[in-house]
Parts: C-alpha cells; structure tokens; sequence
C-alpha cells in the first residue's frame, strides 16, 4: 500500500532535508533527492520481495554505471548470438573476425560473457577492449575464459538491469544468428528505436556466407508486419542484413562518420554533428526530409541551454528540428544522409500516411 499523502509529504520532506546538508560539489542534487524520496516512500508499506528486487537492482545498476564510467570516452559495440556455437562454426569464426575488425576502427565490444558467440566476442576484441556482462543461470554460470576474473566482467541476477547495461553507452548492436536470447534482444534494441526509448545506433543482423537465418526474419517481417501495416516500410531502414564483415563494420563506422548522437529538449530534437554540414547540406535535408517535419524547419543552431550536457558537448555543431515522432525510420534515412561526404540528390520521401505507425511517448529524454 502506497504511504498516504501526509506520510508522503514527511518522506520527501526527508529526503529535501538530507539533500539540503550534501556537500555542495555534488552535482544532480535535484535526481538524489527525487531518488531518496522514492525509496522512503517505499519503506512505508512496501513487500519484502518488492524492496529486495529494488535494492539488488539499484545495486547492479550502480555498479554496471561506474564499470561503464571507466571508458565513457570509448565507443562500444554489443554483439549477441548463440551460446552453442562451437570453435569452429562458421557463425563463431566470422563474431571473432568482426570482433578483432571493429576494435581496429577504435570501438570496444560488449557481450553476454558466456560460451559461444559471446566468447567468440571477447576473443575477437581481445580481454583489454572486451566487456562481459553475463546473467546468472542454473546452466550457464562461469564467464568464458577470454573475460572472466576482468574488472570489466558484470554479473547481473535480473535480466532488465543487463539489457540497460547494454544499451545505455552503446553505439552499435551486432546480432549473430542464435536462439530466444538473440531474438529477444534484437527485438528489444527494435523496439526502443522505434519508439524513441533509445539513441537510434546502428543494427546489423549478421550471418556467415551461405546462411540464411536473417532472410526468415526478413520474410516474417515484410510478409506479417509491413503487409498488414503493423510497421512502416521506413521502418525496414533501423536495421541491415549482411553476410561481410566488411560491410557490418562500414555501417557501423559510417553512422558517425559526421553524425554524433541525438536530445530531446522540450518538443525540439537536436541532432550532434562531429563536423559542419557541407555547404548546401541543409537546404537539401529540407527539401528532402520535409515530411519528417511537424512544424517549422531543420535549423543549424547552438546547443540548448541545458547545464547538465557535457561542456565537450555545447561545442559541437548542431541541427534542431520538431519532429515526426513516429517516423523514426525516416529519420535514420536523415542521418544516413547526414554521413554523405558530398550532397547528392536522394530518394524521394515516401508519400504521407504509408504504412502502419507506432505510437510513442513525447518527453522521451535519450541522453
């Protein structure tokens, strides 16, 4: 049973009064409070099982942020696939082979610490740019021997905590062919840029020559989503299929080639550059990518005045824009068009209402 109103009032009253006597350098005091207030309020008549998935969550996000801290300035790529893929399956070799490539173009990698693909992972990117971030289980319980015993192998009790693990200072996801655990989190990753809940970043679903396990997906997708109207067809653009390692990391490395990540401020979306826009560049994202507009136009502007972004941040170009909060896909398209070195003429957009749009929140804050 939730505390009521007066009992309410007295724990953030509590918890003002423990913020108000922090040291002063302590930044976000606005969040701990928010944060304590909550907690207190769950000590009136909370479960024990209830405070105990709490606290072991907070446990694990805490630490997870602070191993992640320790390379923030580093991007990182998740790869996931199967557990039972042995040495010498193809689908091992070529995880190990992207794995060794994309740290050779500066990126980390990221998998579930265990057997398989995840070991393929953490061999490929070597133990110094490898993390782990395994799941207890009754069957699978040791780190592979590449990542186990390292300061950046994370044990997680709940599944939640580690997928926000691996999500939350990501910038890419690699999806080798695998069973549930795969499909589940290629879904997710989905799902969440779809709707807004996630940096758009790039996905690739990868396989080895001559297989044909993403082409099912593709086939389910396009015969039992986009005919029925379920997704729309820009939609099909979040993610690539592949079987070239090459071409797996050329879409990773090209999705920042200028474009840096993305904020929401108020009902305006500012877009990070790395670099200016060629001459010319804006005025062609207009006239192409009008449709993803509700109001105004895409702008060149100074960063919002928000004091908690990164001061490196403030100095990066960028571009502002209000819009289409369904049209996530286009909006990828917009980015991919961002990444060109000249400004060639592109595709057409593709005609207001087509397809199936999905519904999504308006205050999603993706920093």
């Amino acid at each position: 049973m939730r505390p009521d109103a007066q009992q309410a009032r007295y724990f953030n009253r509590l918890a003002k009064n423990f913020v108000t006597q922090l040291n002063n350098d302590i930044p976000h005091k606005d969040l701990i409070e928010r944060m304590l207030a909550s907690v207190l309020r769950m000590s009136g008549d909370a479960r024990r099982t209830d405070l105990k998935l709490t606290t072991a969550s907070l446990e694990e996000m805490e630490h997870s942020f602070d191993v992640l801290e320790e390379h923030s300035l580093s991007r990182k790529a998740v790869l996931f696939g199967s557990a039972r893929s042995a040495p010498d399956d193809p689908v091992y070799i070529q995880a190990r082979e992207f794995s060794r490539r994309i740290v050779e173009e500066g990126y980390m990698v990221i998998t579930g610490a265990g057997p398989g693909v995840m070991a393929a992972g953490n061999e490929g990117a070597g133990r110094e740019n490898s993390f782990g971030m395994g799941i207890a289980l009754p069957f699978e319980t040791d780190a592979n021997e590449f990542i186990i015993d390292d300061p950046k192998m994370i044990m997680f009790k709940y599944f939640f905590t580690r997928k926000l693990a691996f999500l939350k200072d990501s910038h890419a996801v690699i999806l080798c062919p695998g069973g549930f655990g795969t499909l589940d989190e290629g879904f997710e990753v989905l799902t969440l840029i779809q709707t807004g809940k996630a940096q758009l970043l790039p996905v690739v679903f990868l396989q080895p020559p001559g297989y044909d396990y993403w082409e099912h997906l593709t086939g389910y997708v396009e015969n039992a989503l986009l005919e029925k109207g379920m997704i729309s067809p820009a939609d099909q653009h979040l993610y690539l299929i592949t079987d070239s390692v090459d071409e797996a990391c050329r879409e990773v490395v090209k999705f920042y080639r200028r474009y840096h990540s993305m904020r929401f401020e108020g009902e305006d979306l500012f877009l990070r550059l790395s670099e200016p826009l060629p001459e010319g560049m804006l005025e062609a994202l207009n006239q192409e990518f009008g449709d993803l507009l509700v109001a105004g136009k895409i702008e060149a502007t100074e960063c919002p005045p928000d004091p908690s972004i990164d001061p490196n941040m403030k100095c990066l170009p960028h571009l502002k824009l209000r819009f289409d909060l369904a049209a996530y896909g286009r909006l990828r398209l917009m980015i991919d068009r961002i990444n060109e070195p000249e400004t060639t003429q592109a595709p057409p957009p593709p005609e207001k209402g087509e397809g199936g749009r999905m519904p999504v929140e308006t205050d999603t804050e993706t920093d």
